[in-house]
């Protein structure tokens, strides 16, 4: 049977935060340390509950242990990434473990974990990684964007062209995977269009898969879902947009 969980956050203001550890120890100080630092958190001892949580609740930030019962950090990230309705498939994840050599860490990153935090901690490491649960960049950002193109007409202008390029990557997306020489290309370029445009949270995207490319092993497959997930609200957010 599934490990009970603390209580559901209902905080809608404040961050949610999931941890999923078997170790009780390593569960209370991640816990606490979260929540001095401002987090409304969920615990959980298994990876059955930790992905029957992520696929109800939306958290801002998962904190995954590599071996747990039921399944361990990958398996859940994986399985929530795969589960279009989960609540928290585009949420940041962060993996946990007591040891992790180089092969594993870059099994990790390749996933879509953000990064990994090894235990034992102290609180300065933890606010480094509540870092990712926080202040998530919107999908446009109009000030940063008005701050480039220096007015309104030429920012929508750029936006359009933004448009049009995402709507090419979004149908050659599959392709470009399998070509990871075309992928750096047009992830280069990517990275500085969403700066003109001021499409924030795809500019961390881009960067975020930028990483994943440059650690991956090179038959690895990569993590394009959440990549393609934040593609894909910037369009529906650019095709809002006023003309």
């Amino acid at each position: 049977m599934p490990a009970a969980a603390s209580p559901l956050p209902d905080a809608a203001s404040t961050p949610r935060v999931l941890v999923a550890d078997d170790d009780p120890a390593s569960r209370r100080f991640l816990g606490d340390g979260l929540r001095q630092l401002g987090a409304d958190v969920t615990t959980c001892e298994d990876g059955t509950s930790a992905l029957a949580l992520a696929r109800r609740v939306r958290f801002d930030l998962l904190l995954l242990d590599c071996r747990m019962p039921g399944a361990g950090a990958l398996a859940v990230l994986e399985a929530v990434r795969a589960d279009l309705g989960a609540a928290s498939r585009r949420s940041p994840a962060v993996a946990t473990s007591a040891e992790v050599d180089a092969a594993e860490r870059r099994r990790l990153l390749a996933a879509g974990f953000g990064d990994i935090l090894l235990k034992p901690c102290d609180l300065h490491s933890l606010a480094r990684i509540w870092a990712l649960g926080r202040d998530r960049p919107p999908l446009l950002d109009d000030p940063a964007a008005l701050a480039s193109t220096g007015d309104a007409r030429t920012m929508r202008a750029l936006r359009q062209l933004l448009r049009e390029e995402l709507l090419a990557l979004d149908r050659e997306l599959e392709r470009l995977g399998a070509d990871r020489a075309a992928l750096t290309e047009r992830l280069h370029r990517l990275r500085s269009s969403c700066g003109f445009c001021g499409a924030a949270a795809l500019g961390e995207a881009t960067v975020s898969l930028q990483r994943q490319l440059a650690e991956a092993a090179p038959d690895a497959p990569l993590p394009l879902g959440a990549f393609r997930d934040t593609l894909q609200a910037t369009l529906q957010a650019l095709a809002n947009e006023p003309a």
